[in-house]
């Protein structure tokens, strides 16, 4: 799950500084993704996606499905992709620290506390270098936008384990009701999509759609369920680590030296909260 949304970050990046819009890349992930969930629904039907009720699946849909990316993709166009990749974990993390003790019975521990603290000092810490001569106020507004992707998802998650939902129905859910608005963005909305080569257009189809769309989303939700949204959520900050690893690759990016030490103390938080459990539940 981590190598995926790595790699989603890096392609989006690359894709929406050649043709491709942020409009674009939202539908390509979701026809990508409805091609993999179709399938799966057709197969076991509709009667799970109904039980789960129209409020339901529509608040899942509004959370993780097509304003989702969208925002996160918006956002690119302002800032690099490592705040992208650092800013959505920090804020996943954050708000799900927040919302599991407002909406559920998850208790942290104080060691707990300390590690994520650690982990959003160094997220913040990572992102603060800023390059001479760039757009501070264009920067600052694409990582708002990052970190109102991260609130939504946390959401999501929340939601996800407090209603008890199938990771394949939710999964379903929010890419089946994420296709309905497509033909409205690509008709409406400004696209590259006639500039764009087949070959990064199918790309586009398989990373953000197969595998960021359905396959990420589903492990996500299927963590979320096994071990709560606090726990699945202290594995994102492996995030912007992966994406620095294949940026060096890929962009040959090399991050400054306050990035490495950013990577050192947010893995230094994921360890420090990863070898306790929750707090026990109360009642």
């Amino acid at each position: 799950m981590i190598g995926i949304y790595a790699l989603q970050f890096v392609a989006a990046r690359f894709s929406l500084r050649e043709h491709l819009t942020a409009t674009d890349l939202a539908t390509l992930r979701f026809i990508g993704a409805g091609m993999v969930m179709l399938p799966v629904v057709w197969r076991s039907g509709l009667a799970t996606i109904k039980a789960l009720g129209r409020r339901r699946a529509l608040t899942l849909a509004a959370l993780a499905g097509l304003p989702y990316p969208i925002i996160i993709n918006w956002g690119l166009t302002y800032a690099p992709a490592p705040h992208g990749a650092a800013l959505c974990p920090a804020s996943i993390v954050f708000f799900s620290f927040v919302l599991s003790h407002m909406a559920t019975t998850d208790k942290a521990s104080r060691q707990r506390t300390i590690g994520v603290a650690a982990i959003i000092a160094g997220l913040i810490l990572f992102i603060a270098p800023v390059r001479p001569g760039s757009g501070v106020k264009d920067v600052l507004f694409g990582d708002l936008l990052f970190i109102a992707s991260g609130a939504m998802f946390a959401a999501y998650a929340v939601l996800v384990r407090r209603w008890r939902v199938d990771p394949v129905t939710a999964t379903a859910t929010v890419v089946l009701l994420s296709c309905v608005p497509l033909p409205l963005l690509y008709f409406f909305a400004p696209n590259g999509l006639r500039a764009a080569s087949v070959a990064e257009i199918a790309s586009q189809i398989v990373i953000q759609g197969f595998l960021a769309g359905a396959a990420a989303m589903f492990l996500y939700t299927y963590v979320v369920r096994q071990l709560g949204s606090q726990t699945a959520s202290l594995f994102m900050p492996c995030v912007p680590i992966a994406t620095v690893l294949i940026a060096m690759t890929v962009l040959g990016e090399t991050p400054t030296g306050t990035q490495f030490a950013a990577i050192v103390i947010m893995a230094a938080g994921m360890a420090f909260s990863a070898v306790v459990r929750p707090a026990a539940k109360t009642a």
